[in-house]
């Protein structure tokens, strides 16, 4: 019989490891694919998603998504509020910064209560595939309301940056049909019941810095939560321009608006904007979910 000697340290080492081994399987035991057959606006083949050699700043960052997915994380059951959320990763629709504003995301969003959904959306440069994919993973995630014990008409989106103009694309544009139906999920509702954009991009692409012709403002946009910087060229306009049409439409917004921050800070200490717009964005979801 073979033995292995380890000291105690090893094994406190050993158990630590396994223990957190667990933790995040446990927290993302169940991927869901978001399309069964043919992935509409896709030539390439279906694959998993590619991650680049770039991983500065400490991100992971994904792309060649061909095969869209969701990965679940659920909060403890005696935490579950009733409600989740879609979480769509910003990077510009070239690359997903997949555990900066995906994982850690999610994992904050379990803390609150929210089952949370991370979206894998087609990128590099498929801006239709990716509106196929969010509008495609809300009604996935209301048709599955049963099986993870939260409320079908409580489900929203977040999103940063690129991520964040996906969200807005996806709460005004569920009366547009951008793929052909193809089975009894695509029957349900693809209307978010509420949205939170955090340094939102790509807003303001209008004619003299107006409303992106994308995004239709109507009495049945759901509620929005903004948050940006002053010293974020990607978000500041953008953010002011739509949360002025949501006001003039008398659509409930709330915009937060901080001096400094920057861009692409998920919610990872050392960034004052970072450490900020978690705090109100709980208090918001706290009040819209109840």
């Amino acid at each position: 019989m073979f033995y292995v000697s380890i000291n105690r340290k090893q094994f406190i080492f050993i158990i630590i490891t396994v223990f957190f081994a667990l933790q995040n399987f446990a927290q993302t035991m169940e991927t869901i694919n978001l399309w069964t057959n043919q992935v509409p606006n896709e030539i390439n083949e279906k694959h998993d998603a590619v991650q680049t050699s770039d991983t500065s700043n400490n991100v992971i960052r994904l792309t060649d998504v061909t095969n869209p997915i969701l990965e679940v994380y659920k909060p403890d059951d005696a935490n579950n509020n009733g409600a989740s959320v879609i979480v769509c990763p910003g990077g510009g629709y070239q690359i997903l910064a997949i555990d900066l504003e995906g994982y850690e995301i999610a994992k904050w969003l379990n803390t609150l209560g929210f089952t949370a959904f991370v979206l894998q959306y087609r990128v590099p440069e498929n801006r239709l595939g990716a509106l196929n994919d969010v509008q495609r993973a809300i009604r996935i995630v209301r048709s599955k309301a049963k099986d993870f014990n939260y409320n079908p008409e409580k489900i929203g989106v977040l999103g940063f940056s690129a991520g964040g103009s996906l969200s807005a694309r996806a709460a005004t544009n569920f009366n547009n049909e951008t793929y052909k139906k193809s089975d009894k999920i695509d029957e349900k509702s693809c209307r978010p019941n509420f949205a939170v954009l955090i340094y939102p991009a790509y807003l303001n692409s209008g004619k003299n810095n107006t409303i992106s012709p994308e995004l239709s403002i109507t009495d049945q946009t759901p509620p929005m939560f903004i948050f940006a910087t002053t010293d974020d060229p990607y978000s500041n306009k953008g953010s002011l321009v739509l949360s002025n049409v949501l006001m003039e439409a008398k659509r409930p917004v709330e915009l937060h608006v901080m001096s400094s921050g920057g861009h692409g800070y998920g919610l990872r200490k050392g960034n004052i904007a970072a450490e900020t717009w978690p705090n109100l964005a709980e208090k918001w979801l706290k009040n819209i979910i109840r």
